[in-house]
């Protein structure tokens, strides 16, 4: 695919923000009000950072499309995620934006040190790699793209665990595919990973 066909698109999953159900993890030592005021702050952060990179944006609710949030619908296209497991789900949105667009990247919205220019370094590598991950410190990842749809990535994966990347980079090494690895940053679940980077968006 070269630069002149590109179509981009990115995927981004986010949860509906509703208190006690999104950052469980932070909620059990913050309780669930402060819990809730960090996930805001990390949907601000890549809201923002979305809103500046130049491709086409889905955005994937956990349980229902809102149609009046902070998310505007003019430079956001809203869906739900289908009920299943994390990589059913993704499998489903890549299946659905690759109708329309390539490549195709996915972020979620834990990532404080996801910025603009690590997104478009990614789509960037796309031309030229099958696929581009974004490693998470905890052995998932922070981002994920393709040049084509390549569902065996999600096939017979166990998810939320630290071997999540190292299965995933096997995968793709079994199947021959290449694959870009940009710099890894940090996910933020747990009260030391807030207190270690939560502040690197809030002076923004």
């Amino acid at each position: 695919m070269t630069a002149e066909q590109q179509n981009p698109a990115m995927i981004i999953f986010i949860k509906n923000p509703e208190k006690g159900k999104v950052k469980t993890r932070l909620a059990a030592s913050l309780g669930d009000d402060e819990a809730l005021r960090i996930y805001l702050e990390l949907c601000n952060h890549t809201r923002r950072t979305a809103l500046q990179v130049t491709a086409a944006r889905f955005l994937f609710y956990s349980d229902w499309t809102p149609e009046n949030d902070d998310w505007p619908a003019q430079f956001f296209m809203k869906k739900k995620q289908t009920e299943a497991d994390l990589g059913a789900r993704m499998e489903a949105a890549f299946a659905e934006v690759f109708q329309t667009h390539a490549p195709v990247l996915i972020i979620g919205s834990d990532c404080p040190g996801l910025s603009s220019d690590i997104i478009g370094q990614a789509f960037e590598q796309l031309t030229r790699s099958d696929f581009v991950i974004g490693p998470a410190a905890d052995g998932g990842y922070y981002l994920l793209g393709m040049q084509n749809f390549e569902p065996f990535v999600f096939k017979n994966m166990s998810w939320s665990h630290e071997n999540v990347l190292r299965d995933t980079l096997q995968k793709i090494s079994v199947a021959g595919k290449t694959c870009f690895l940009l710099p890894e940053l940090t996910d933020i679940d747990t009260v030391d990973d807030w207190a270690k980077f939560g502040g690197e968006f809030l002076t923004e």
